[in-house]
């Protein structure tokens, strides 16, 4: 049998070996190369190369389909994608088609959720083999690469790498597997770095268009399909020996050769009516399962896990698809205006579906007609000549280049540039310059971006875009693609129905302002609470709330919103993943947050208060707050009980405006939570890793519940004995502890003063006073009244420490109640304020609450004996006893005529002078 390509490969193995100083890989993997062309054109199953998004790949199909117009089409793209294509038409490209699972079974859990994503642009060949197999009668498409279900079952038992990007712009595809057909890209960089080096080019993408796309893209479809295969013999023999990887792409190999086989024996399609479309690397493979002649064993394929896929369509964008598969910015942009500019040039029709949106409608043309039975063209050498013949290049387009000009420097302006006509013509002249420097016949976008950027940027960016983004712009910057309303899922079609009496249109992808009057308008009501559960569920950005809020007993009667819901489709879309309604959603991500393995009572506090504010489901608020019990139970810590205090406030109060009684598992969580921290306070105290702030919430917790603890049973002698066995040693806690004493009465308020000014007096504790006061400050929150006692004390503290003490002993005292006590900080200016002067004539002549009444006391027992008070106890012994016995006082009688020093009971009066006149004179005694 004549072998083609045998001149080719003694031409190319006589130069290698000439060339080569010693003994030499070369020549073999050069033969290789020509044996792998040979082979995939030998095939009679047509195998039709591709690189994806490429312009070139594109051109080549259109031809080809018009010519073979095949009956079956095999295409490498995970075979459970296939309903999905079917929608396209539904869709404005780029789109991407996505499989999604979040339940998973048979893989880590730490993997969830699983997603991969399939790209699909207009200028890609893959989509215009779909739109002529979807609107060709008689044309089946099969799609024949592995499972999404493969994808991860073939992927090493640890988390796969997931492919994203951190600006919020480019994140269409989330952190989802991206699946590529024809991934032509050197796999080691020595290789990579040295084209780009000889090619003179920065990136790959560039050396791509320079010397793959613009030869072949008026190339005939036998010498594109050969150096197409060349092209990915060359880059697999040149692989590094990735095992794993290796092992992959072979696999996909055999899967897909396996299914194509076993379609052909189901159907009895001919081979001669097929075309196998795949990338141009697993056109050139050498697995033993390749071809579809008799006796070939097929690939083993393993069944697919139990975990449950969904399936749909994202909208994806030109800068998604280059974040995701490393390549340059604006280089998809740049092949989507190559496509068109080659479609207009070469007066092809290319294929679209039938109702596409966003796409110049274009008029149907006709397949020419083809013989029932097309003979086979017998291979033919066209490497040689391609190979040894230097490209055809087109020459300068002078009218595109200066229409390039005008526009960037229009462009430029209007985005603060100081660009003139002269900058237009120095772009000009540099990019012809630039194009000679590096051998092209014509600038290419990439030359005329140099240029702009050399002559326009020059030092600094005015704006938020830099000339080489307003390049991408002006060559078709970033089209994003959106789903269809049609091709939604049932959540997201919902999403839209419902806001429609807004009057936006929502599925446009800028940002819009809402403006509701939800008393002038009770319609817009429900709208609002939709945006209120999307803002809960969406990324920042996607629904906005400008006016308006949310709270607990807290309604508003005017809101205004940004929303950007088309812009950030992707996300509204896998929430139909989750759930057919959006409180669905809602319900399972809340049950989810309280059931999960790190759910503390906080989070369950939190999402109970959710429910009420977006479900309005008291049977689900009473689970969530059942769930809150059992974690408050189960705590070791107190870490979080600031925030479960704060919310178990909120959500008290709000049940007290709103029902007449407390709901059960809000007594039970009181009941719990009073014993649960009487329980831990001692040893809270004591532990380092405890800090002050969650001591504080704890007695907060005790002290604000305790009317409604003991009168659910609870009993006060457990705190009494908790705060008796506790003996913190730090002075942030000695002082907490200090609070809760003087709180059960264990403590007066005089002998506090006198335990503080004692520590002022004594030079050693001096330098950590300022811890002390962080303690009082954190003290507020169980024992509010005692405000005006840590006001005094800082006064005094002022007041009596020297300045070579005072001045360095400030910024210690400063970070401390920044860092320590920040939110209470307000509370104690609030009560300074109240405390001193607010004119600045009245501070000379103030003279502090605390310091009147020390000049005003008594200097012994002193008592009134005579007038109306004296007469009103003797009225009502019975009272007085009581009172007496209650705070300690021995009741003995004494007539009202004798010695200040007599009546003990009237130690009473003494304290409370003002409660007893009072009282005096609402009996009129």
């Amino acid at each position: 049998m004549t072998e083609p390509f045998n001149a080719l490969r003694t031409q190319l193995v006589e130069a290698a070996t000439a060339f080569a100083a010693g003994p030499s890989a070369v020549p073999e993997i050069l033969a290789g190369i020509v044996d792998d062309v040979d082979r995939a054109l030998r095939e009679e199953l047509e195998i039709f190369p591709v690189c994806h998004h490429s312009p070139a790949s594109g051109l080549a199909m259109v031809r080809r389909l018009r010519e073979k117009q095949p009956k079956v089409i095999y295409l490498e793209l995970c075979e459970d994608l296939q309903p999905l294509l079917t929608e396209l038409r539904n869709c404005k490209l780029p789109v991407a088609l996505q499989a999604f699972a979040s339940e998973l079974d048979g893989f880590p859990k730490e993997w969830g959720p699983l997603s991969v994503v399939a790209p699909i642009t207009e200028a890609s060949a893959e989509y215009q083999a779909i739109a002529y197999a979807l609107d060709t009668p008689g044309v089946e498409l099969v799609l024949v690469d592995r499972s999404t279900d493969h994808v991860f079952q073939w992927q090493p038992q640890e988390k796969p790498a997931t492919a994203g990007s951190e600006d919020a712009e480019v994140d269409l595809h989330g952190d989802a597997v991206g699946i590529e057909i024809g991934d032509l890209r050197p796999r080691f960089a020595e290789l990579e770095e040295h084209l780009l080096h000889h090619g003179k080019v920065r990136h790959w993408s560039e050396w791509w268009d320079q010397y793959v796309e613009q030869p072949l893209a008026g190339a005939d479809y036998a010498t594109y399909r050969q150096v197409m295969v060349l092209i990915g013999s060359l880059f697999r023999r040149l692989s590094p020996p990735d095992a794993r990887r290796v092992r992959v792409d072979e696999d996909r190999e055999r899967y897909m050769w396996t299914r194509m086989r076993q379609h052909l024996a189901a159907s009895g399609v001919d081979r001669a009516d097929c075309l196998y479309v795949c990338g141009a690397f697993h056109a050139a493979s050498r697995v033993a399962e390749f071809g579809t002649a008799d006796g070939v064993t097929d690939f083993d394929i393993s069944p697919r896990s139990a975990t449950k896929w969904l399936y749909g369509l994202i909208p994806s964008s030109h800068s998604a698809i280059e974040a995701q598969f490393g390549l340059a910015s604006g280089s998809v942009s740049i092949a989507a205006a190559t496509w068109a500019k080659a479609v207009t040039r070469s007066r092809l029709t290319p294929f679209q579906l039938t109702g596409q949106q966003g796409t110049r409608k274009r008029a149907a043309k006709a397949l020419p007609a083809v013989a029932s039975a097309e003979a086979a063209e017998p291979v033919a050498d066209r490497l040689s000549g391609f190979l040894a013949s230097p490209p055809t290049l087109d020459g300068l387009d002078e009218e595109e280049l200066l229409g390039w000009c005008v526009d960037i420097v229009r462009l430029a302006r209007r985005n603060g540039y100081l660009a003139s006509t002269a900058d237009a013509i120095a772009v000009f002249e540099t990019s012809i310059l630039l194009a000679g420097m590096r051998n092209r016949a014509r600038p290419t976008p990439y030359d005329f971006q140099d240029a702009a950027v050399t002559c326009i940027e020059k030092e600094s960016v005015p704006g938020r875009r830099d000339v080489r983004r307003l390049c991408e712009i002006l060559l078709g910057g970033d089209r994003i693609g959106q789903v269809g309303y049609d091709a939604l899922p049932p959540l997201a079609r919902d999403v839209y129905d419902r806001l429609a009496p807004i009057g936006l249109d929502l599925q446009r992808n800028t940002v819009q302002r809402a403006l509701l009057d939800l008393n002038a308008q009770p319609e817009l009501v429900p709208c609002s609470q939709l945006l209120w559960m999307l803002r809960y569920l969406l990324p920042d950005g996607a629904v906005r709330p400008i006016m308006g809020t949310r709270r607990l007993g807290e309604r508003s009667i005017q809101e205004s919103w940004d929303l950007a819901i088309g812009k950030h489709q992707r996300v509204v879309i896998e929430l139909g993943y989750e759930g057919v309604t959006v409180e669905q959603v809602v319900e399972q991500r809340l049950r989810r947050s309280v059931w999960a393995q790190d759910a503390t009572a906080a989070v369950a506090l939190r999402a109970v208060e959710d429910s009420i504010l977006f479900l309005g489901s008291r049977r689900f608020t009473d689970e969530l707050g059942a769930r809150a019990v059992e974690l408050l139970a189960a705590e070791r810590t107190v870490d979080d009980a600031p925030e479960v205090l704060r919310r178990i406030r909120r959500l008290l109060a709000h049940y007290r405006a709103t029902e007449p009684t407390l709901p059960a598992w809000c007594e039970s969580f009181v009941k719990a939570g009073y014993a649960h921290y009487c329980t831990l306070l001692p040893t809270a105290f004591v532990d380092d890793e405890t800090g002050v702030r969650q001591v504080a919430a704890m007695l907060g917790f005790l002290f604000t519940m305790e009317g409604l603890a003991l009168s659910l049973g609870c009993d006060r002698a457990q705190l009494e004995i908790a705060v008796r066995q506790s003996h913190p040693e730090s002075p942030a806690k000695v002082a907490l502890l200090w609070s809760a004493h003087h709180q059960l009465g264990l403590l007066p308020l005089p002998e506090l003063r006198a335990r503080c000014a004692a520590l002022l007096a004594n030079p050693l504790v001096v330098p950590s006073f300022p811890q002390y006061l962080s303690g009082f400050v954190q003290a507020l929150e169980p024992a509010p009244k005692l405000a005006p006692f840590v006001v005094e004390l800082i006064s005094n503290a002022f007041a009596k420490l020297p300045d070579p003490v005072l001045l360095p002993w400030l910024p210690t005292l400063i970070t401390t109640l920044r860092d320590q006590a920040g939110e209470l900080v307000p509370v104690l200016i609030r009560e300074a304020g109240r405390t001193f002067p607010a004119t600045l004539p009245a501070v000379d002549a103030f003279v502090p609450p605390w310091m009147s009444a020390k000049a005003s006391a008594p200097k012994g027992p002193a008592v009134a004996t005579s007038g109306p008070v004296p007469a009103f106890l003797s009225s009502h012994p019975a009272t007085t006893d009581a009172l007496a016995e209650l705070i300690g006082v021995d009741p003995t009688w004494q007539p009202l005529t004798t010695a200040p020093s007599s009546p003990a009971p009237l130690a009473l009066l003494t304290a409370h002078p003002a409660t007893a006149e009072a009282l005096a004179a609402l009996l009129t005694v």
